[in-house]
């Protein structure tokens, strides 16, 4: 070193630790990597399973709706710019038994069963059941099946009753799930179907069918909010004409 040199005559940043030229280029690639993962994840995760809208889909009337108005409503469809498949509510006229309603459902594919024990004036659960892959009556027997199940193990669930709502509560469920039992009971109230355009209007024609529904084109089953209109609700029906509470003053059947 010079000795006329001064400390003050070295360069300002000659104590500045300097990144290593690689040690920079492993960082910009790191980064490429991250951002490149991210967008393979949003790509992963896009559409819904169904490939259609993740928008929630309403099917069936809405608390407080006049069900005249409401069957009005889904008597009418636009007619579809697209012939493929729809999603689509199908509303029985009473509770069926699997073989009615397979016959009923004939022009469709059922997806999803909505099973509900027509007890009078009593309220009973809504069960809605996933269909198996099977032949249309069996897939549909085995949904009451599962209906059953889950009616059982709400009555063992509840516990020792502490108050006659309790009691009433557990009696409810185990009846249900007795009359859920046996084959062929007529509980089948309504079923998620996939049906093409041109054979809903076969559809709302069949034996037992009260109401067709249809989603929007794209909707997505796993965003759709099922609540079928009750066989008992409606003008001179034992309901009444307004979609409401099912009254639960009536008797509860013994097991």
């Amino acid at each position: 070193m010079d000795p006329e040199a001064r400390p003050e005559d070295e360069g300002p940043d000659d104590d500045v630790p300097r990144w290593p030229r690689y040690a920079i280029g492993l960082a910009v690639l790191l980064v490429v990597v991250l951002v490149t993962a991210w967008a393979a994840g949003l790509q992963l995760s896009g559409p819904s399973p169904d490939g259609g809208s993740t928008d929630a889909v309403r099917l069936g009337p809405a608390s407080g709706e006049d069900v005249g108005a409401y069957l009005a409503r889904t008597a009418v469809v636009p007619a579809p710019t697209d012939p493929s498949p729809r999603l689509a509510l199908v509303q029985f006229d009473a509770a069926l038994t699997p073989d009615a309603a397979a016959a009923a459902l004939a022009r469709t594919t059922p997806l999803q069963a909505v099973v509900r024990v027509p007890f009078p004036r009593v309220q009973t659960a809504l069960h809605r059941v996933d269909t198996p892959p099977a032949a249309p009556a069996a897939a549909l027997q085995a949904a009451l099946t599962t209906a059953g199940g889950e009616a059982a193990a709400d009555a063992a669930r509840a516990g020792p009753a502490t108050s006659p709502a309790d009691t009433r509560r557990v009696a409810v469920a185990e009846a249900e799930a007795t009359a859920l039992g046996r084959p062929g009971c007529a509980c089948l109230i309504a079923a998620v179907v996939r049906v093409a355009p041109d054979a809903v209007a076969d559809v709302r024609r069949a034996p037992g069918v009260r109401a067709v529904e249809v989603a929007p084109p794209g909707a997505s089953r796993t965003r759709l909010a099922v609540s079928p209109l009750l066989p008992d609700q409606g003008p001179g029906r034992p309901d009444g004409p307004v979609v409401g509470p099912v009254p639960d003053d009536g008797p509860v059947p013994a097991g």
